[in-house]
């Protein structure tokens, strides 16, 4: 049965690596970061990247959403792999975003983002389509805090934690 929710609700997945191998202190990794398209964040760097995310209403799943919206912006399949739950945060404007945390490693090159078309210049009356992100970069996580909108970045601290304490590492959890 689909849960239920109150105002906006986003979900999204934070693909990592580790490209050393078997780093295990929750600072050897890096995060798959996109930088959000259209006119609005051209020209900017900080603050202006997600987490491949986006909104679901009370009939989706939030896991499904996540799914959903990495395969839109990302243009490619969810790898294979565990999730693990990195919990919910509320954002400055209201949204509640869920996140999900995936070990994979893919070719940040090979995006191919969906689009959204919107109204440019703004009082033209001419639509124009934009990709959904414009470019996805692998970051260390203290690049990936410069560049992720403000709301967002707990998600890091989190993973960070998480890869720390070894939770979810092969051989470490019973699995």
């Amino acid at each position: 049965m689909p849960s239920q929710q109150r105002g906006k609700r986003s979900a999204g997945l934070l693909l990592f690596r580790r490209p050393d191998g078997s780093v295990d202190d929750g600072t050897g990794f890096e995060v798959l970061i996109g930088h959000m398209g259209g006119p609005f964040w051209a020209g900017r760097e900080s603050a202006a990247w997600s987490i491949p995310k986006g909104e679901y209403g009370p009939d989706e799943e939030p896991e499904d959403a996540a799914r959903r919206e990495f395969e839109e912006e990302f243009g490619r399949p969810v790898p294979r792999g565990e999730w693990v739950a990195l919990g919910e945060a509320r954002q400055s404007g209201g949204k509640t975003v869920t996140v999900w945390a995936l070990e994979a490693d893919l070719d940040a090159t090979a995006a191919v983002p969906g689009t959204f078309t919107m109204e440019w210049p703004r009082g033209s009356g001419l639509l124009r389509e934009f990709p959904e992100v414009d470019r996805f970069a692998w970051c260390v996580p203290q690049e990936a805090a410069e560049r992720l909108v403000a709301g967002q970045r707990v998600f890091l601290d989190r993973l960070r934690e998480h890869l720390a304490d070894g939770r979810g590492m092969p051989g470490r959890d019973g699995s």
